[in-house]
């Protein structure tokens, strides 16, 4: 994946696109399979539509779970755009509220990886966060224990 690529597939909060089992699905049937019946959307059934996503800039912030659910474009989107920059990670205001780590769904959505992806972003830089980090911060997340 070139960089303009990873830049296309990681969204302006930090998430990973090209890491997420809704992006994936786009090349595979069996994923999308999963995801329908409730794989990784905490046991809720989704339909066809919102079982394949873009990435969120590619779907210019409204990604299909928001749009069928009428969530409207997201916050975070809806910033970087008036901001006229690629992420949170640019902004002077980073962190803010729009990161805030959320316990909803937070056993399927990674969104509580957001501000530490980003803070690592910052740090690497985004190429070598991709191909070092992201999935291993992904994983972690998922799959290890608390321990500090």
């Amino acid at each position: 994946m070139d960089l303009e690529e990873l830049r296309e597939l990681t969204a302006p909060c930090g998430l990973d696109c090209f890491n997420c089992p809704f992006y994936l699905a786009s090349d595979n049937e069996e994923l999308r399979k999963q995801i329908q019946a409730g794989a990784f959307s905490g046991g809720y059934a989704l339909s066809e539509e919102e079982t394949v996503c873009k990435g969120c800039r590619r779907e210019n912030g409204l990604i299909p779970i928001r749009r069928t659910h009428g969530l409207g474009l997201c916050k975070v989107y809806k910033c970087i755009s008036s901001k006229d920059i690629e992420s949170c990670a640019d902004c002077s205001d980073f962190p803010c509220d729009n990161l805030h780590p959320w316990a909803d769904l937070a056993s399927v959505v990674p969104h509580n990886t957001k501000v530490y992806n980003l803070a690592l972003i910052r740090k690497m830089g985004l190429e070598k966060w991709a191909q070092e980090k992201a999935k291993s911060v992904r994983e972690t997340y998922f799959n290890h224990k608390f321990d500090i």
